[in-house]
């Protein structure tokens, strides 16, 4: 990420920094890699480190399903509504493994009456549907659909949503949620071949300075447990902040496709990297422009990666019986491929409309209970060209 500040700032690190009554403000290295990462220097009026009451810890977590049979897997999930009531409880994760979990999050309350803190994890809200803001100690950040957020582990935030329909996507990640290496140069800055640039970021806009004096509930998770601390102020008590660590938005609607005459692998549309998976969308493009070009994907075996697909809108052309919302798996060790007819139906096809997240973990995805009220048993057998099994293409509202 790239240099932002916010707020007022000392002219040099770890100096003197006085409030109007001559108290020093607080500062707060946050930093990533031990010293060797990204960082930001925040400036609080309180300590940070002063507790009023630590509560008693909640168990927390998803129990996964060892014994799940090697099959192609269709997670229908389109018709889900609401998750669960407030944004921590509604989250239900469907799929993981040591590197990251897969959630959906549907919560009925749209205003967070506490503080979060992933304190093992960066996160990546992808917003199908809804509005909102952010509310973090970096500041204000308008989030609406389409974007990716993304949360680097221990910010403090929380997140008030507008009415209307709310459907998230949260990728979970135990390494850092990073820009893809390959369009980046020595000093970290995207290359002109990049899909997105920095211009298409968006920081945070507006810094909050929170004086108020009473109890704030903050939720720590880590460990399979929420650690409940209780401070007697905000944590959005800073002054200014400075740094390359703080939490984003990035729109997929301004990823910009990679084209080709014949079809182009899944890197092409890699958005964002972390260890041992990556995410990557499908947005709206152009079809290959090779005469005989076929616009379908191939077939292809996963020898060493397991393959998520979220969909988000319109027709994708080589999934029949797939809604907006749902999920498939397709794991490492068997093909998978164009459902049955869709290779001949997509020649001579110029563009798709199409969203979708894709998720490529490079060890194998465990499905969680709360998976299986989702689980489409048919799916495997989806490739058998039966007319008497008809498949839908994509619902779109």
């Amino acid at each position: 990420m790239y240099y932002h500040r916010l707020g007022n700032i000392p002219p040099k690190r770890h100096t003197q920094f006085r409030q109007p009554d001559g108290s020093l403000y607080k500062e707060e290295l946050v930093s990533s890699e031990g010293f060797s990462g990204i960082y930001s220097n925040l400036y609080h009026i309180n300590a940070p480190t002063r507790v009023k009451a630590v509560n008693d810890p909640v168990k927390y977590g998803p129990k996964i399903i060892k014994d799940y049979a090697l099959r192609q897997t269709h997670l229908n999930t389109s018709k889900v509504e609401t998750t669960g009531d407030d944004y921590l409880s509604a989250r239900k994760v469907l799929l993981m493994n040591s590197d990251c979990s897969i959630s959906i999050c549907s919560p009925k309350q749209r205003k967070m009456d506490y503080f979060y803190k992933n304190a093992e994890g960066d996160e990546v809200i992808y917003i199908h549907d809804g509005s909102g803001v952010l509310i973090s100690q970096f500041g204000k950040l308008e989030i609406r659909q389409g974007d990716y957020v993304v949360i680097p582990r221990t910010v403090i935030y929380k997140l008030e949503f507008n009415e209307g329909p709310l459907r998230l996507l949260i990728t979970e990640s135990a390494s850092p949620i990073e820009t893809v290496k390959r369009y980046r140069n020595q000093l970290g800055q995207l290359l002109e071949h990049s899909p997105y640039c920095e211009r298409d970021i968006r920081p945070p806009h507006e810094l909050i300075t929170d004086t108020k004096k009473g109890d704030h509930l903050m939720k720590i998770k880590k460990q399979g447990y929420l650690h409940q601390y209780v401070y007697d102020y905000s944590p959005l008590d800073l002054v200014g902040w400075d740094g390359f660590l703080w939490p984003y938005a990035f729109s997929i609607h301004d990823f910009e496709p990679i084209t080709g005459r014949i079809h182009q692998p899944p890197p092409v549309h890699q958005t964002f990297q972390a260890h041992n998976f990556v995410i990557c969308s499908f947005v709206p493009r152009l079809f290959d422009y090779h005469p005989q070009a076929i616009p379908a994907p191939y077939n292809h075996s996963n020898i060493d990666s397991d393959e998520v697909l979220y969909y988000a809108e319109g027709n994708f052309m080589s999934r029949k019986g797939i809604e907006r919302g749902s999920f498939t798996l397709h794991p490492g060790g068997l093909p998978h491929g164009p459902h049955p007819g869709t290779v001949e139906k997509s020649i001579g096809a110029k563009e798709t409309h199409e969203l979708a997240v894709m998720i490529d973990t490079f060890r194998p995805l465990f499905l969680t209970e709360d998976s299986l009220e989702f689980l489409d048993k048919k799916y495997p057998m989806s490739w058998t060209d039966s007319s008497t099994e008809p498949f839908n293409e994509i619902n779109t509202p």
